[in-house]
């Protein structure tokens, strides 16, 4: 009976701490103090556990202690949260190279950058996802014949009559249309693009006629982020 007064007491306080806004004496605001019930509210469920058995007292000592370094570790990951999930982005970037962490709120895709310097994107052109690298250099979405070709471009039947330069020297290329082009959420259609002769290129790029469809692109550090 005790402890059901206690539980009845605690949860009127919390009550009139969200309703009176006092949450903001503690720098907390409203919205705070109401996320933080739940956790309140877990904490009296198992001291009801253990206040419905007999204990003794190191035990009860011992229990209670285990519980609140609990609630203060969930406590500091709450305070901390942002800065744990830039530190989960970058672990995922390094174990997925080439995946998007996407902030749908913001139409934000942020990207990692490999060893080599390069940002690998997995982007999905007409349905097929392709690897490709970020290229600011190139002034269009640039494919091999091999990705083309995954993505439904009958490649034999193109004219291959554009001159274009290319990490492995000079080359020809054709111009086609991409029905669909999408990275990290953001999509684009009916984009232009190089299909590369085969041999002119080992990767393909992601190029100016995507990239300057975005309101905003920005290398940081080993961090890309394009914004829709």
């Amino acid at each position: 009976m005790l402890f059901i007064g206690f539980a009845l007491l605690v949860a009127v306080g919390l009550a009139l701490l969200i309703s009176s806004d006092a949450g903001s004496l503690i720098g907390l605001t409203e919205q705070q103090v109401g996320q933080a019930v739940p956790l309140v509210a877990i904490l009296i469920v198992i001291a009801g556990g253990l206040f419905a058995r007999r204990y003794r007292f190191s035990e009860l000592a011992g229990s209670l202690i285990v519980w609140v370094g609990v609630f203060g570790i969930a406590m500091l990951g709450y305070a901390y949260r942002d800065d744990l999930q830039l530190v989960a982005s970058r672990v995922f970037g390094e174990l997925m190279p080439g995946a998007a962490v996407v902030d749908d709120e913001r139409g934000i895709a942020t990207f990692r950058g490999g060893n080599d310097g390069h940002f690998q994107i997995n982007t999905v052109i007409n349905g097929a996802e392709i690897r490709t690298i970020f290229d600011t250099g190139a002034s269009a979405v640039v494919l091999t014949r091999q990705d083309a070709e995954r993505a439904g471009i009958s490649t034999g039947i193109l004219d291959y009559n554009v001159p274009v330069s290319t990490a492995n020297g000079t080359g020809r290329a054709a111009a086609v249309r991409l029905d669909q082009v999408e990275v990290g959420g953001i999509r684009r259609e009916n984009v232009r693009a190089f299909i590369v002769d085969e041999g002119a290129l080992e990767t393909s790029l992601l190029g100016m006629s995507f990239l300057s469809t975005l309101s905003r692109y920005a290398v940081s550090g080993n961090s890309l982020e394009l914004v829709d």
